[in-house]
């Protein structure tokens, strides 16, 4: 139960790094000096590979791994998105521009 709990709580984190970050991939700073929005959603769908991978992990720690459709992920997808809207309104609509 705390694993899950923890695993909930990383993938809200995970979702609205992106927003929080001006660095490409949390490690190169952009030419232009902003990030553009491309790469916020490339980085979205990448740490949202990396929490299912944790989950896949930690699942198969636990009991055999339930193979899993289409319609299971396009769901954790859609969850993930609505996670990183904190991130999103915080990023375009509260903050001033220019900053």
């Amino acid at each position: 139960m705390v694993e899950l709990v923890l695993l909930y709580g990383l993938a809200a984190l995970a979702a609205n790094l992106p927003f929080f970050s001006e660095r490409i991939l949390f490690v190169l700073a952009p030419g232009s000096g902003r990030k553009s929005f491309a790469w916020r959603a490339l980085e979205l769908v990448l740490l949202y590979g990396s929490v299912g991978a944790l989950g896949l992990l930690l699942e198969s720690r636990l009991s055999p791994i339930h193979a899993q459709n289409w319609p299971f992920y396009a769901t954790t997808l859609c969850l993930f998105l609505v996670a990183a809207f904190p991130g999103f309104v915080w990023r375009y609509f509260w903050r001033r521009p220019g900053l």
